[in-house]
């Protein structure tokens, strides 16, 4: 499985959306976007920073980056791109080449009307000469200049399929996405009418069933119970796909009363799915099992005459050795289906 680039970049729009982020710059080719305190939490790694946060009051500073969904063709047309003159100091100086839909503004902390030339007696404002010319660099020599990693830079990172900040992106979604408490948007009509409209809550779950052996097989199954009726629904995720969900109840609405608990309710989606799954051919657990017992024959047959070692210490590694290679292959053959939930949720449908 793979995914495109404009999936890709419609993954992390999406989620960029969801955790309101301020979108700085837009194109098919990237996004330059200043993280929510809620998304610099999570995708930054700044814990230290964050206590720091809240033990202060301080307003946070959240980082900044440019997310690019095709290196090549993004660096590509950035060379294309005509060159970026400075209109301060001397007049016509080259000072870097546009990246595509750069708008031009000046980096955080540099002073307006700055000079790209040098001025000044001693070739620097002030007479100041770079860090050559401080106190310390006399007693104790030059420092390096270390790379700005403040808010004020904005940081590129190629956000591709396989990359490691889409798959920490993905991993917060999932975290954050795990459980639901959401009601159908209820339309204009609805809304200006005399009479309350009844909400029926559905507890839904998104099932991931693995069956694996030295292959792997996953399936999804998203399966929705009504509270109020107990009725089931196995293609639950059609009947969301077509509506609008928000978290805030709409207005002129009443929510029906449970008739089971979430618990009962997941019980009966438990043994729907069970009986689902037991209906399914489970032809690939007995080639499986065939195979295995082929492996585990030729260990049997390499191993015979070397468990026949008269030295002690020698065929006790032996042993050792053979006890783990048939574990390792059993482990590698045997068929197995694990069953866990991916996303559960409340949802509050108008009812039919």
């Amino acid at each position: 499985m793979t995914l495109s680039t404009a999936q890709v970049r419609k993954h992390v729009m999406d989620y960029l959306e969801a955790t309101e982020c301020t979108i700085l710059e837009v194109s098919p080719l990237h996004v330059t976007v200043k993280l929510s305190p809620r998304a610099d939490r999570l995708l930054t790694d700044r814990p230290y920073y964050w206590g720091f946060v809240e033990r202060t009051g301080v307003d946070p500073e959240t980082l900044s980056f440019t997310f690019v969904f095709d290196p090549e063709q993004y660096d590509s047309l950035a060379a294309a791109a005509p060159p970026v003159r400075s209109n301060a100091g001397t007049s016509g100086a080259v000072i870097g080449a546009a990246a595509p839909g750069a708008s031009g503004e000046m980096e955080a902390g540099a002073e307006p009307g700055a000079s790209a030339g040098t001025d000044g007696e001693n070739g620097a404002p002030g007479g100041y000469n770079g860090p050559e010319d401080s106190i310390l660099a006399r007693y104790f020599g030059v420092m390096p200049v270390l790379p700005r990693i403040g808010p004020g830079m904005i940081r590129r990172e190629d956000v591709t399929y396989g990359s490691k900040r889409l798959r920490q992106i993905w991993s917060a979604a999932k975290d954050e996405g795990k459980a639901l408490y959401l009601f159908e948007e209820a339309n204009s009509k609805q809304r200006n009418t005399l009479f309350s409209a009844a909400y029926e809550p559905w507890l839904g779950v998104c099932y991931k069933v693995e069956m694996t052996c030295d292959l792997k097989r996953e399936e999804l199954h998203y399966i929705g119970i009504s509270l109020t009726r107990g009725s089931i629904d196995g293609d639950f995720s059609s009947r969301l796909d077509s509506l609008t969900l928000t978290p805030r109840l709409p207005g002129n609405v009443h929510i029906q009363p449970y008739e089971m608990s979430v618990s009962a309710a997941t019980d009966l989606l438990e043994a729907h799915l069970t009986a689902q799954l037991a209906e399914l051919d489970y032809s690939w657990a007995e080639e499986a099992r065939e195979r295995l017992k082929l492996e585990l024959t030729i260990i049997d047959i390499y191993y015979s005459e070397l468990l026949k070692e008269p030295d002690e210490e020698k065929r006790q590694g032996v042993e050792e050795q053979y006890n783990r290679r048939r574990q390792e292959t059993s482990w590698q053959y045997e068929p197995q289906i694990a069953v866990s939930a991916v996303t559960y949720g409340l949802f509050h449908l108008r009812s039919l």
